[in-house]
């Protein structure tokens, strides 16, 4: 039965409109992007088959060109359509934090934050620079490692800040494991960085490790 005949409140793009995009399922906004399915099996079908295919919506959208077209019913048109789209919630993310205004909201800061490093399958380490009224004066990704990690230096990270005239810093990177439990190298490293800022009168907010769908708070854990 194609998705046209199914029940309104079955429908993905009626219940989008009806209850929001929060209540859809991962198959189910997979399907609103396919728009249209394949011989003998509707947008659901497909998106299900994909999700089950590739292991889940975040390997899905990580995919790179080649298994990407892989998979049945998709091509180059689509990769192209679902990294645009990606980008544009990036993009929508980094508006809700920009240059100039004051951080108000921990929640923009997290979204924004794993927007930006969620996606990466290697770990990369980033600092947003604030100035003495917590506004935003940058964000740079400041060093990038391997899967197991990556090579901190606070050296140039007081050289950074010093740079931007900062006088607070936010530190986030992603564990491309998943799993956003710090290790024991990333409470050492911001001991490290903390004592170093320190020394030339600049604070030390936060250390933010993004996981897959969950970020840790060093603040939050009473860690700084």
């Amino acid at each position: 039965m194609a998705i046209r005949d199914w029940p309104a409140a079955e429908r993905p793009r009626e219940k989008l409109l009806a209850r929001g995009a929060q209540a859809l399922s991962d198959a189910e906004l997979l399907a609103i992007f396919l728009r249209t399915g394949v011989k003998g099996k509707t947008a659901l079908d497909l998106a299900r088959e994909l999700l089950g295919h590739f292991g889940g919506l975040r390997p899905l959208l990580e995919a790179e060109l080649q298994p990407f077209c892989a998979g049945h019913g998709l091509g180059p048109a689509k990769y192209v359509q679902l990294k645009a789209c990606m980008e544009i919630g990036r993009r929508y993310l980094a508006a809700r934090l920009p240059h100039g205004d004051a951080l108000t909201s921990p929640t923009d800061t997290r979204d924004y934050l794993a927007a930006q490093l969620g996606h990466y399958r290697h770990e990369v380490f980033s600092c947003l620079f604030l100035d003495n009224r917590n506004r935003v004066l940058s964000f740079d990704e400041m060093f990038s490692g391997t899967i197991d990690g990556a090579s901190v230096h606070p050296r140039e990270v007081v050289k950074r800040a010093l740079k931007h005239n900062a006088a607070a810093v936010i530190l986030a990177h992603n564990h491309p494991s998943g799993v956003a439990e710090p290790s024991s190298a990333d409470r050492s490293i911001t001991r490290r960085l903390g004592d170093a800022l320190a020394l030339v009168d600049i604070r030390l907010l936060d250390h933010l490790v993004i996981g897959d769908g969950e970020t840790v708070s060093f603040a939050e854990r009473g860690l700084l």
